[in-house]
């Protein structure tokens, strides 16, 4: 079992606050390329994991009264997608929220057809600045990987859920057994590195990126924790040959 407070540590963080502003650092300096980055190395299947996580949660989108969270939101692609399940002309209220605030800038700035109906907000996934118990669903998507401590994350997300709220995290993970899993993991930590460095600016932004995915809690380690921090029918699907995984759950 992993330790309740472990989370992202970059080389040479020395403590969360140092894993944190690294974090910040290392995302503001590649927004310029990031999107075009997620694109191309996922071979546009980003896109697809965003749509397919947004169908999940339709019943909770298309509600006129829910409020969702996107947290950890980066340039909006998530938020955008769910937005996008809204009932046209009605459905939920959408916030993107994100501490790195140049992501925030291009996200704003999309020309998005559902770019209208989210609204963004600065925050803390640590210490978000929203009341208790406000929204219906919380998502993230490979995001919540780079918070600083993953049991303060979680209690953070369970605090700002209603009772009976649902959860969605979207993640990478380490893939399975067989041929194609291995291929993929010799891409994902031998060529993305070096193809994202050096399109990015930052060897060292994609060089954190596997790192930070073999460091993260396995499938049965986060539902554990998922179950400590006050949530029930955890379950996990899993895609792209078990690298890629959404993580879902609800708020006793």
């Amino acid at each position: 079992m992993i330790e309740s407070t472990r989370g992202t540590r970059p080389e040479g963080a020395r403590d969360e606050r140092e894993a944190a502003a690294r974090v910040q650092e290392m995302f503001a300096q590649i927004t310029p390329r990031y999107d075009f980055l997620n694109h191309f190395l996922s071979l546009s299947l980003d896109r697809l994991w965003r749509r397919r996580t947004a169908r999940r949660f339709a019943s909770v989108l298309r509600r006129p009264d829910a409020c969702v969270l996107d947290l950890c939101c980066g340039t909006g692609d998530l938020a955008f997608a769910l937005a996008r399940k809204r009932m046209r002309g009605a459905g939920a209220s959408i916030v993107g929220a994100d501490f790195v605030e140049p992501m925030l800038v291009r996200a704003r700035a999309k020309p998005s057809g559902a770019q209208t109906q989210v609204a963004f907000s600065a925050a803390d996934a640590l210490q978000l600045p929203f009341p208790s118990g406000v929204f219906d669903l919380v998502t993230s998507a490979f995001g919540f990987r780079n918070l600083a401590n993953y049991d303060a994350g979680m209690r953070e997300i369970a605090r700002v859920l209603k009772r009976g709220g649902e959860v969605g995290i979207l993640e990478f993970s380490e893939p399975g057994s067989g041929p194609l899993a291995a291929l993929f993991r010799f891409y994902f930590r031998q060529i993305l590195p070096r193809v994202g460095g050096a399109i990015s600016g930052s060897r060292e932004a994609y060089s954190y990126l596997p790192a930070s995915v073999g460091r993260f809690p396995s499938p049965q380690e986060l539902a554990a924790l998922m179950a400590r921090c006050g949530f029930t029918d955890v379950k996990c699907e899993f895609w792209n040959f078990g690298s890629v995984l959404l993580h879902r759950a609800r708020r006793t």
